[in-house]
């Protein structure tokens, strides 16, 4: 593998359209979440994975036949849940589309660049704070508690990360190919 300082991040993840996916990374920034700048509000299939940039079209063949092998799907996100006591995080729950960002989360981890270590069990859902103050997480828990959104995840995300500017996306991959 080419050396560490050779590495490219990657992510993929379901973009949230608009008008939500906004709203939520205002929200996420009114919160003090300094990652608000950097990450725009979206649904994690893949967190951040150092690769080697020479395996890149390799893993954007992987996920295109992940996506052709997947149907479009509707999302629903409705209120909110938080990991807490275990991290200091609050997210939009999945409603529906759970099983469906599950699959695809499992498939997009079978290319062997991209299987990875993780601290807890993969579990869909929407970043809203993190690594803020206890009364910053209640507040935003509180504000978006009525939050919901229903639309259909056509396409999935690759994303690139090379510093410390914005996450870029690369590629979109439509689903059922």
């Amino acid at each position: 593998m080419a050396g560490t300082d050779q590495l490219t991040r990657i992510g993929v993840a379901i973009d949230i359209p608009e008008p939500w996916g906004s709203a939520l990374t205002r929200r996420r920034a009114e919160a003090g979440d300094p990652q608000a700048a950097y990450v725009p509000a979206h649904l994690t299939l893949l967190g951040p994975t150092e690769i080697d940039p020479e395996r890149l079209p390799d893993i954007e063949k992987h996920l295109a036949a992940v996506a052709a092998g997947q149907p479009p799907f509707s999302l629903h996100l409705r209120g909110t849940g938080t990991f807490r006591p275990l991290t200091e995080v609050v997210f939009v729950v999945v409603a529906a589309g759970i099983s469906e960002c599950e699959q695809l989360a499992a498939a997009i981890g079978t290319a062997e660049e991209l299987r990875r270590e993780t601290r807890f069990p993969y579990h869909p859902h929407v970043t809203v704070a993190q690594d803020v103050p206890s009364d910053a997480l209640d507040q935003v828990y509180d504000d978006l508690a009525g939050f919901e959104a229903l639309f259909e995840v056509a396409a999935f995300t690759l994303f690139s990360h090379t510093g410390e500017a914005r996450w870029q996306p690369r590629r979109d991959f439509d689903l059922g190919g």
